[in-house]
């Protein structure tokens, strides 16, 4: 299976395209940011996210897309503008056919780090590791994101091995 992992961001959205193979090894193709320019109007900056994912779903042939869920924040006007970000995400999927996961901050986490409340640099360091990679992905949203995207594999192989 493999997996396109998209942190949203409305300066910078990380993606991540993840595999795992039969035998259950995980193997990272690609990731990176798609950054944006915060003096831009934000239409300008949707329509830039919606393009570059739509290029890489093309690009990467993913078979399903994982993303970050809502979180709260105590901005409402940042927490709407990333809504909106996590939009477009959606549709780009949709329009490709791929189904969309959703997952809460602390699942990604406890699924990548084994403990919900980790820090980032641990998040950074189990990612590095389990994807045997020699640096730390950069920027730090591509490494959200490949988090992502190994959160989802390992949740899709528990519900096969439950017969979900």
């Amino acid at each position: 299976m493999r997996v396109l992992g998209i942190d949203c961001g409305t300066e910078c959205t990380g993606y991540a395209v993840v595999e795992q193979s039969e035998d259950g090894e995980l193997r990272s193709v690609a990731w990176g940011g798609i950054r944006l320019r915060a003096q831009e109007p934000l239409p300008i900056r949707l329509l830039k996210v919606s393009e570059k994912l739509a290029e890489l779903i093309s690009l990467h042939q993913p078979d399903q897309v994982a993303i970050e869920d809502v979180f709260y924040s105590v901005n409402v006007k940042s927490a709407l503008k990333l809504g909106q970000v996590r939009g477009v995400a959606m549709l780009a999927a949709a329009q490709a056919g791929l189904p969309v996961a959703e997952y809460a901050p602390l699942t990604i986490k406890s699924a990548v780090v084994g403990y919900g409340r980790a820090e980032k640099t641990q998040v950074q360091h189990m990612v590095v590791r389990l994807l045997r990679l020699s640096v730390v992905p950069e920027p730090a949203d591509a490494a959200d994101a490949l988090a992502i995207a190994i959160c989802h594999l390992h949740s899709a192989a528990t519900m096969v091995r439950q017969g979900g």
